[in-house]
């Protein structure tokens, strides 16, 4: 089992806190830093300075880290243009010497595009008839080989003979995860596109069901490629009760909730909780940290909980 780092910096996290998180992750050992791709807070927080943008801070990390893994969870098909977000994604994977991740999903706030002047198509079926589109078209241009140009003849996006630059530094591309419960049309386009699929803040019998809508849109694709599968999950580990307590507080959650529907607990309660998503499959854990500010926290899951996983 490998162990991610998961942030949500519209919550409330400037680059300075983005990197020092990151810098702690790679130093502690672990896999990878992902991050959230929002522009607006959520619940009753001020969200203070504000949001960063996704791919912009991973620009700057692939500068700053030298091993760890980066990527989102979830770039949002709605906020950008799919050639553009390419050559985006292309430059920061060379930026970092072939380190990057592509988490890629519909989008859904639409406050945050409210709030911004970003269209937000109305049915969620027009968001996904974009979202597969965009998939094509990304996919297509990092896949053509280098000398021949991308054309795309979509209902939402057309592309004439692209010269299909930069290419990413890995070869053929960047992995690429698809998320999310969807029960037919999120297990067709993961098997179609994805390395690996994510279920966010599930259960484990709902993950387990997850996984298992998806392992048969694999089998019935009849790819031959291998599929990642993985669980994002909030952490909240302490090394006694109260620690477990302090934490929880700070992030405004109650302990028996996160117990229920997250990490929580001491060590040995995560490591016993991870062993579960792992006997169903899953084969990275996304852990979001929701506290930045909190290294020691960091600590704590890297000392005496990641060397029980892995």
């Amino acid at each position: 089992m490998r162990l991610r780092i998961f942030t949500e910096p519209q919550q409330g996290a400037d680059y300075d806190t983005l990197l020092a998180v990151a810098k702690a992750a790679e130093d502690l050992g672990f896999d990878a830093f992902f991050r959230s791709d929002h522009y607006l807070k959520m619940g009753d927080v001020d969200g203070l300075p504000g949001p960063t943008d996704a791919w912009i801070t991973l620009a700057g990390l692939a500068r700053e880290t030298s091993r760890i893994r980066l990527g989102t969870l979830m770039t949002a098909a709605t906020f950008r243009h799919p050639g553009p977000l390419a050559i985006s994604v292309a430059q920061v994977d060379r930026m970092s010497g072939g380190r990057v991740e592509f988490g890629f999903g519909a989008g859904w706030y639409e406050a945050e595009h409210a709030a911004y002047g970003i269209p937000f198509p109305a049915s969620a079926r027009e968001r996904f008839d974009r979202y597969e589109e965009q998939l094509d078209v990304i996919t297509g241009l990092w896949s053509t080989p280098v000398g021949e140009t991308f054309r795309y003849e979509g209902r939402h996006y057309r592309l004439a003979e692209g010269p299909a630059l930069p290419k990413p530094m890995q070869a053929p591309r960047p992995p690429v995860l698809i998320g999310g419960t969807g029960l037919k049309r999120t297990p067709r386009l993961a098997a179609a596109h994805a390395d690996e699929y994510n279920v966010p803040f599930c259960s484990v019998e709902d993950t387990a069901a997850a996984f298992g809508r998806t392992r048969d849109a694999v089998a019935a694709s009849g790819r031959s490629e291998p599929m990642v599968y993985s669980a994002a999950q909030v952490l909240c580990c302490g090394r006694n009760d109260a620690e477990v307590a302090r934490r929880a507080a700070a992030i405004g959650r109650e302990v028996e909730e996160l117990k229920a529907n997250g990490l929580a607990g001491t060590p040995d309660e995560i490591v016993k909780k991870i062993g579960r998503f792992a006997e169903i499959g899953a084969e990275r854990m996304y852990l979001q940290v929701l506290d930045l500010s909190d290294l020691d926290h960091l600590e704590l899951v890297a000392s005496e909980v990641a060397p029980r996983v892995g």
